[in-house]
């Protein structure tokens, strides 16, 4: 598979290093020198120096031959015209572009087929926001996915030593809980992730995954030693995008929240467009400010300023000062790793988000949708089960292979099933597969369609 990445900058960097790890064939194209070093020093791909939205440039990199073109680069305009020289020369099956202006990402009639025919338009700044919005449905998780169109939830639960289930095997919870339909797929344990089986006994301070019924989260997280909980008031570090979307939606839903905004003119156009959320002008690090607004009473505090450093450190004295969780948008991918070591709960990255949204074009089989887990770690992948796939017609636990990754859901003639070892997957179901990233060739192998069957 051939991708052509226009934009070398945080994001683009990211999704090149993601794909060549994989051992795509990637040319990066960026307009600066400087950006394209970072790539040769990092990453053994071809890059070309030229402005994405130039034909030759493009042509220069591979366009004809290319299966993706994805644009990220910082202009929502370059991004479009990529896509549409991509179209219109060379008819590159599937385009990505980065669109951040809501005028353009929200106006379907200039992204469909008949005009700029884009595939995905992503943000990385929405789609992290949109993460953090699902936090807000499970207070104790410190991640939160949806699958098989919101009727299954995909969360991350860090286990407290001494809590109910320690000690206990993962056979025994729907034993010892009955009604509970729910499935520990992995465990995050010693710096790594396991896939979890049935004689896996959970310990102190793991990190489990949980798969249920959105219907059935309130009672899982209350299985595995966790008061029901609701979240009413949010206090928001920074106005900006990311802030304003937050804000915009929590207000809609019956949160209290509270905006906290530097610059003047940011606050007023906030006070404007948001109904019910209170607006306050002031910087997160000043503790009086805090302490005046009741920063002890506030259930969730949101860090997404444009400064990952500001980020972090008021949200550190947010927690000092008694907010009962701290969520924090982190660009620097070396930074996330730290988060939890040093008292943050979870830490959001926009970059994340965005290779989820695309890695669903680039994997093989009949793919709905793919949700990057714990840094990349492993993924979870929603797929079509087809008629000569691996997985269908046989008892879950008579598969042999891929043994990196196990079924966490099916979901067949619109009903859920949270499967068991005797389950079957038929053709036609969708089916979510949580899977370790070394695991991934094995899997896609697994979903494909045989030549026999042609």
């Amino acid at each position: 598979m051939e991708i052509l990445v226009i934009g070398a900058g945080e994001v683009g960097f990211n999704i090149a290093e993601r794909l060549s790890q994989e051992d795509k064939d990637v040319v990066v194209i960026d307009s600066s020198e400087a950006n394209l070093q970072r790539i040769k020093d990092s990453l053994d791909i071809k890059t070309v120096c030229g402005s994405g939205s130039n034909p030759k440039t493009l042509l220069e990199a591979g366009l004809k031959q290319a299966d993706i073109l994805i644009a990220v680069t910082d202009s929502d305009e370059v991004n479009m015209i990529a896509c549409l020289i991509a179209g219109s020369q060379s008819k590159v099956p599937v385009k990505i572009a980065r669109i951040r202006n809501p005028e353009y990402s929200e106006n379907t009639t200039i992204l469909d087929k008949d005009h700029l025919d884009i595939n995905l338009a992503i943000s990385p700044e929405r789609e992290a926001a949109k993460v953090i919005l699902k936090m807000q449905d499970v207070p104790h998780a410190t991640s939160v996915s949806e699958f098989l169109d919101g009727k299954v939830k995909l969360f991350s639960l860090k286990m407290r030593p001494g809590c109910s289930v320690e000690g206990k095997a993962l056979k025994d919870i729907s034993f010892l809980h009955p009604g509970k339909n729910v499935l520990v797929p992995a465990i995050f344990r010693d710096g790594r992730i396991i896939i979890a089986r049935g004689n896996d006994v959970i310990k102190g301070n793991d990190e489990i995954f949980v798969v249920t019924e959105s219907e059935n989260v309130n009672r899982v997280v209350s299985l595995f030693g966790f008061e029901a909980e609701t979240i009413k008031r949010v206090m928001i570090a920074g106005g900006g995008n990311i802030g304003y979307y937050l804000a915009s939606n929590l207000e809609k839903k019956g949160y209290s929240v509270k905006v906290i905004e530097r610059n003047s003119e940011r606050c007023e156009k906030l006070a404007s467009d948001l109904t019910k959320a209170l607006v306050l002008k002031g910087d997160t690090s000043d503790q009086s400010l805090l302490k005046e607004e009741n920063i002890a009473n506030v259930d969730c505090f949101i860090a997404v300023t444009n400064d990952d450093e500001a980020n972090i450190l008021s949200s550190l004295l947010a927690r000092q000062m008694g907010a009962k969780k701290v969520i924090t948008l982190v660009n620097k991918a070396g930074y996330i790793p730290l988060m939890s070591t040093v008292g943050i709960d979870v830490a959001v990255s926009p970059r994340l988000s965005t290779v989820s949204g695309i890695l669903q074009y680039v994997r093989k089989g009949k793919v709905l949708s793919v949700t990057s887990i714990h840094e990349e770690n492993a993924e979870a992948i929603e797929v079509m089960a087809l008629e000569t796939s691996d997985i269908v017609n046989v008892p879950l636990k008579d598969i042999k292979s891929p043994k990196g990754a196990i079924i966490g859901a099916i979901e067949r003639e619109g009903h859920v099933i949270i499967p068991k070892g005797d389950d079957i997957v038929l053709p036609g179901d969708k089916v979510l597969i949580f899977t370790l990233r070394s695991s991934i060739p094995d899997v896609e192998k697994a979903l494909t369609v045989k030549v026999e069957f042609f």
